[in-house]
């Protein structure tokens, strides 16, 4: 349904910093740069950081989330501690399975360096 996701940044470096970091931990590679922008290629989409072409700061939006889906656990943690390492923030209750209507979840937020709502998110197996 979606072939990229971009946000805006005002401190592309300090944004690539910690995307690099962040999404190392999916095994996706450092962002390639073009122009303002950096772009990182995974085998199911792309997410890129910019700034913004008009001109103006970049803001996060009140409500939004860009969630990103974990293979486990281990991998969600690890992904949370290289976005608190890098520059952002947590946000929410601490990385941990969560229960809701969709089932039980294991969730970690955080924000980017400019305030970007950041969901890693480990859907375990159903039960047999």
């Amino acid at each position: 349904m979606f072939s990229h996701v971009m946000v805006g940044v005002n401190d592309l470096e300090v944004s690539r910093k910690f995307y690099d970091a962040l999404l190392g931990t999916l095994g996706v590679p450092p962002g390639v740069a073009n122009k303002n922008r950096y772009f990182y290629r995974g085998p199911t989409g792309t997410f890129c950081i910019s700034t913004p072409i008009n001109g103006e700061p970049a803001t996060f939006g009140n409500g939004g989330t860009i969630g990103f889906a974990m293979q486990s656990p281990e991998q969600t943690d690890a992904f949370h501690a290289a976005g608190i390492a890098n520059g952002g923030t947590t946000c929410e209750d601490p990385p941990g399975y969560r229960e809701g209507p969709s089932g039980n979840l294991y969730l970690a937020y955080l924000r980017d360096p400019d305030g970007n709502k950041i969901c890693a998110l480990h859907r375990p197996p159903k039960p047999v």
